[in-house]
């Protein structure tokens, strides 16, 4: 099993910054992709932005110039810098990761979730 723990997340003034951190543990041999998705009520979730093992990324439209994505392979740990925070950018953030287990096994894990709320 892999498991991914989400932190960072929080209440913040639009125009503010916040930094969500995703670490990934277990029987893990690599990680190729890990990235950060969101779901706003009533809504379906969304890319945020991903990054690649060899530092391919890519973001939402929406977040672009304004949150960056890094990534400690060492670590198994994706960060996501948000910056001039929005009301929009209200969601809960989940943390996404897909590589090799042991014995070869793929897996496609996700996070548990984290608030980002965003106030006018």
């Amino acid at each position: 099993q892999v498991q991914l723990v989400e932190s960072g997340g929080g209440l913040v003034q639009e125009g503010g910054s916040l930094r969500l951190s995703c670490a990934a543990s277990g029987s893990i041999i690599s990680i190729n992709t890990m990235g950060w998705y969101r779901q706003a009520p009533g809504k379906q979730r969304e890319l945020v932005a991903t990054t690649t093992s060899r530092a391919v990324f890519s973001y939402a439209d929406s977040v672009k110039g304004r949150f960056t994505i890094s990534r400690d392979n060492a670590m198994n740990t994706v960060y996501l810098q948000m910056n001039s925070l929005k009301p929009e950018d209200t969601a809960v953030y989940y943390c996404n990761a897909v590589g090799m287990m042991t014995r070869y096994r793929p897996f496609n894990s996700w996070g548990q979730g984290t608030q980002v709320t965003v106030s006018a």
